[in-house]
């Protein structure tokens, strides 16, 4: 036997193009294999298609989010000026059509194909070079996500079917790894959602029932609240005067450990320093004139519980020395008494004061300062928080109504944009008493812009003309009944009419005469 029988017949081009094809597709499955960012890994699969089947300027290009628009993902020695400013529609040039129709393309000769757009590559700019070009659909299930493209010199069409092979098996390749990706991406963003979904139920979970708000401020207060509640450190509420710091405090301790025992209130404000001191630590018979018997004091009565300092910057210098005492040592002695006492006591305290300003003036100890604003909780004004303004009016309406035995339903339009335009510097309580005024006035179950106090009429605020003559307080009430009837009929003036139970001739006259755009009223689809 010779030594070319030994060896056996010669491998065929056929057996070594396959051979070589087999090779590429295990090369493209390793790199898949990676895990790589999906574009660094699309990039190395093109690189190898370039190197090892001669394929020049593949492409793949993705749908959009919205699936109309096909947009480049990644293109072989292609700018990235250049791929993202071309983007190709559905059935726009043969891309196009591929992705429309989910079929492959082969176009033996460029030059003859007048579909053939190129914007992307701008071949015909180069060198007259006889190309070919391949498109095939990159698919999941029946869906088309997407295209992959090459070129290749003109040549014989038995290698442009090969080609067409392994591009397609590529193409699902890829498809494969895009629909992983897809559902990896899906799952993310419903763990994402599932999380803020269950952020959302926590925080209204464990929002202090005693305190109203939604805004991003008052999110913030309630978290603080569950932070610190559970601990005894000392909490120092921070706030302009009626934006509600007693109802923290309450929120604090009733959420806490110590819920169980008293919560005790000292208003540091309304007491004098001799007073103060009394009141917060006690005395004993004959301390001082009129003290015919001794006195337990407010810290002996919060033991096991929560003290409540309300105002703690107008401590004298000689009562802030004491309670730093018991606040270091958790002792205190009676007023006329030198017998130590202790309580197991928590302390929260409450400002208005610019407490910083206070020290740098010597007005308030530094080292007591330190000692209770351990975890400071900022209470926002009400004017910083106007999401939160009509969730408050409607809980003080149901409370004064229900209080008065009144049928008052809701809060007219023209006043809930007088109360959103209003700074109150009263803040909470501010409001409040407002509201309880509007309630009392109200005689047809409706609170009205002329139901509230004098400060919030403004034309601003109340989109009025005039409040001084009889005449223009009677066009206010006019103009607020108007309005109101405008806004629940969505700018509609016939079904305005109709419920003012007069003609639309009689309202349009006067919605010209009071100067009311009754088209401001109109859903945003059906503005002129």
């Amino acid at each position: 036997m010779n030594e070319s029988a030994a060896r056996g017949p010669e491998p065929s081009a056929d057996s070594s193009r396959h051979e070589h094809e087999l090779d590429v597709l295990h090369r493209i499955s390793q790199i898949l294999a990676t895990g790589l960012n999906q574009r660094q890994m699309l990039s190395e699969i093109l690189d190898i298609l370039h190197s090892e089947r001669g394929m020049e300027r593949s492409t793949i290009m993705l749908l959009s989010p919205d699936g109309e628009e096909l947009m480049t993902e990644i293109g072989h020695n292609l700018s990235e000026q250049r791929r993202r400013a071309v983007r190709y529609r559905k059935g726009e040039g043969i891309t196009g059509r591929v992705v429309q129709t989910g079929k492959p393309a082969v176009i033996p000769r460029v030059s003859q194909e007048p579909q053939f757009l190129d914007r992307l590559h701008e071949r015909r700019k180069a060198a007259g070079e006889e190309l070919s070009f391949l498109c095939v659909p990159i698919s999941i299930g029946n869906e088309v996500v997407g295209t992959l493209s090459a070129d290749r010199p003109f040549g014989e069409s038995g290698s442009l079917d090969d080609d067409l092979r392994l591009l397609t098996i590529v193409a699902s390749m890829i498809a494969n790894d895009v629909r992983a990706r897809r559902q990896a991406e899906a799952e993310r963003q419903a763990l994402e959602a599932e999380n803020v979904r269950l952020r959302g139920e926590l925080e209204d979970r464990f929002r202090p029932e005693n305190i109203i708000g939604n805004s991003g401020a008052m999110r913030a207060v309630y978290r603080a609240i569950n932070q610190v509640a559970p601990s005894d450190a000392t909490v120092l509420i921070r706030g302009e005067s009626g934006t509600g710091k007693e109802l923290v405090a309450h929120a604090v301790h009733y959420a806490g450990p110590r819920a169980e025992g008293p919560f005790v209130k000292v208003n540091c404000a309304a007491l004098s320093e001799g007073l103060l001191e009394s009141e917060l630590f006690g005395h004993e018979k004959g301390a001082f004139t009129g003290a015919t018997q001794a006195r337990v004091g407010r810290l002996e009565e919060a033991d096991g519980g929560t003290l409540f300092l309300d105002e703690i910057g107008d401590f004298s210098p000689s009562t802030q020395v004491k309670l730093l005492r018991f606040i270091q040592e958790r002792q205190f002695e009676r007023v006329g008494s030198n017998r130590a006492q202790r309580a197991n006591v928590r302390i929260i305290a409450a400002t208005n004061r610019d407490l910083e300003q206070a020290l740098a003036d010597g007005q308030f100890r530094h080292d007591l300062y330190y000692r209770v604003n351990v975890f400071p909780i900022h209470l926002p004004p009400l004017r910083e928080r106007k999401g939160d303004i009509l969730l408050l009016a409607d809980h003080f309406v149901e409370r004064y109504a229900r209080r008065m035995g009144r049928d008052v339903r809701r809060i007219s339009t023209p006043a809930i944009n007088m109360m959103v335009a209003y700074h109150w510097p009263g803040n909470v309580r501010e409001l409040e008493n407002c509201i309880e005024r509007a309630v009392l006035l109200s005689t047809d179950g409706v609170i009205h812009s002329h139901h509230l106090p004098p400060s919030l009429q403004t034309s601003e605020a109340s989109d009025t003309t005039g409040t001084g003559s009889l005449r223009e307080r009677v066009e206010l009430f006019e103009r607020d009944i108007i309005v109101d009837a405008l806004k629940r009929c969505e700018g509609n003036m016939a079904a305005a009419a109709r419920d003012l139970g007069t003609t639309p001739r009689i309202l349009r006259y006067r919605v010209k005469n009071l100067g009311i755009d009754y088209r401001r009223y109109r859903p945003a689809t059906h503005a002129e």
